[in-house]
């Protein structure tokens, strides 16, 4: 990002005064959006020395213009500080010297002593402000809070969850006390509820457990060129909704197409007393758009699936073990009947404690002529992954573990997880699949080193079940995407994570996160798909 901002000032001609002053304006609105009546609000803007202080000296000062009663506080003295960030706080303090050409009131505070600051501090808090903007450290911090700084962390979090009219928290570019270079919390941070961050997401905005001290991400732009944005040298992304559009936008329904258009997902799932999450992925395929879905389930377990499913979906019977879990000796007869099929999705509720059915599920991914998506049981039936099974892009694999699943596919011990994106690479290269790794910020790695980090969903989504509604909707668009040229299965990939965790964020609106299912989040779909590409929803 320092590079970025120094060939846009060197090669574009944009002065870095101009981004600073873009910073605070982008933060300013994000304030003024978020507070109903930003005139006659007090607003305590919490400044460092360095350049985040400068942007939000610069962001107090453009509140105060927009009305608001403004008191920011500098931990240090105005000649400690350097170049813009100085430029801005004199600025500051020339408007407080003479406020009449603000429409509210400004106060700058300089304040040398650490007890003196902490003074300030609580007693401005006490005051039960109604913003708190925090601009004392940015992304230049490396070392954890110390002293004034990690107490006033503290009390702000505490005035958050605490105070009988709690504040509006926003930090620019990341909460202090955080290493935007790091996923993991260094020491005390700051808690807040929208992060404005300038140009693109750092890894402490988006990776946990850091980026849950961030609350709303908000990425702004601050006037950086975009092409060199998108040339700079990274494989690791956020997808943001333009990514799912832009999938939606080139499998759209035309006036010609049908089911057979639309694709034929099958899913083998289930096991005699575990039918459940078979109905739960072969449902969330049909309602994710297939045009036809077939559950393949053993015997014993067909009728009760049948009961389970949609009308909509088909069902069929499998060659069972004597525990009522898929057979090898079901095989043959599979590979005739899924030969129209143009994805297959094996694993939710199948049992993998049987060598006859891990047989089975490793002879469906050696044979396959089509797309696989492997999950629960189809992962652990071939965990530790074998050295020589592959995917391709004519005939991709889709693996879409847990972390406890992950570990098992890798054969290691937790520690190995220590960095899922590195580990999720190092596999995804290895063995050329597209690996969705879930969790707390669920990402997609590519065989070409790429990881794509997804900026949807919520705690919510830790429900059960909500694993196998996942893999029916990755089933459900791969099997519509076999009609587009364009879109290959890794953004079909990303786009279905993208959409299923939109549906869940729906869905925990509504009803909490703590009271929403699976189910939910499928019956949520449709008004996902219909918030990213409305025209393409619509009839004629």
């Amino acid at each position: 990002m320092r590079e970025i901002d120094r060939v846009t000032t060197e090669l574009y001609g944009i002065p870095s005064l101009v981004l600073m002053e873009n910073a605070a304006a982008a933060t300013a609105r994000v304030i003024a959006s978020a507070t109903p009546e930003i005139a006659n609000s007090s607003v305590l803007v919490l400044c460092g020395r360095g350049n985040n202080g400068g942007d939000g000296a610069a962001t107090a000062r453009l509140l105060a213009h927009a009305g608001a009663n403004v008191t920011a506080i500098l931990f240090g003295n105005i000649a400690d500080t350097k170049g813009d960030a100085r430029t801005n706080f004199e600025a500051l303090a020339s408007l407080a010297q003479d406020s009449s050409a603000a429409k509210g009131v400004v106060r700058l505070i300089e304040c040398a002593r650490d007890d003196d600051c902490q003074s300030l501090v609580n007693e401005r808090l006490d005051e039960s402000p109604d913003v708190i903007v925090d601009a004392v450290f940015g992304t230049g911090l490396t070392r954890p809070l110390q002293g004034v700084h990690a107490e006033t962390a503290r009390r702000v979090n505490a005035q958050r969850d605490l105070a009988a009219s709690n504040p509006l928290v926003v930090s620019i570019d990341v909460p202090s006390g955080l290493s935007s270079d790091s996923p993991e919390p260094i020491g005390e941070a700051l808690q807040a509820d929208i992060t404005v961050t300038m140009t693109a997401p750092k890894i402490a905005n988006v990776l946990p457990p850091a980026s849950s001290y961030n609350g709303r991400l908000i990425v702004a732009d601050i006037g950086s060129p975009a092409d060199f944005i998108s040339k700079a040298p990274t494989d690791l992304f956020l997808t943001d909704e333009a990514d799912a559009r832009r999938w939606l936008v080139e499998t759209r329904y035309t006036p010609a197409s049908y089911k057979n258009t639309h694709g034929h997902a099958v899913v083998v799932a289930g096991a005699r007393g575990f039918t459940g999450a078979a109905a739960l992925c072969a449902n969330a395929a049909m309602r994710s758009g297939a045009g036809l879905v077939t559950v393949a389930t053993p015997a014993s377990a067909q009728a009760i699936v049948a009961t389970q499913v949609m009308p909509e979906v088909m069902t069929a019977a499998l060659a069972e073990t004597d525990r009522g879990a898929v057979s090898d000796e079901a095989f043959d007869f599979f590979s005739k009947f899924s030969e129209k099929a143009d994805v297959i999705a094996i694993g939710p509720g199948l049992s993998s404690e049987d060598d006859r059915t891990r047989k089975f599920v490793r002879q469906v991914v050696e044979h396959r002529r089509v797309p696989v998506v492997i999950d629960a049981d189809g992962l652990n039936c071939l965990s530790p992954w074998p050295e020589d099974l592959r995917g391709s892009a004519e005939l991709p694999i889709v693996l879409t573990p847990h972390p406890g699943e992950m570990l098992r596919l890798m054969g290691s011990d937790e520690a190995a997880l220590n960095d899922r994106i590195a580990a999720a690479r190092k596999f995804a290269t290895e063995h050329e699949v597209i690996l969705l790794l879930k969790g707390g910020r669920s990402l997609v790695a590519a065989p070409d080193g790429r990881v794509f980090l997804n900026s949807t969903g919520n705690a919510g989504l830790g429900t059960a079940g909500a694993g196998d509604t996942l893999t029916g909707v990755i089933a459900g668009f791969l099997a519509q995407a076999q009609s587009s040229e364009s879109v290959s299965a890794l953004d079909t990939a990303i786009a279905a994570l993208y959409v299923s965790g939109l549906a869940g964020d729906l869905a925990a609106r509504k009803l909490g996160m703590r009271c929403m299912v699976a189910s939910d989040i499928r019956e949520h779909l449709s008004a996902a798909i219909g918030s990213i590409d409305p025209r393409g929803e619509q009839p004629g």
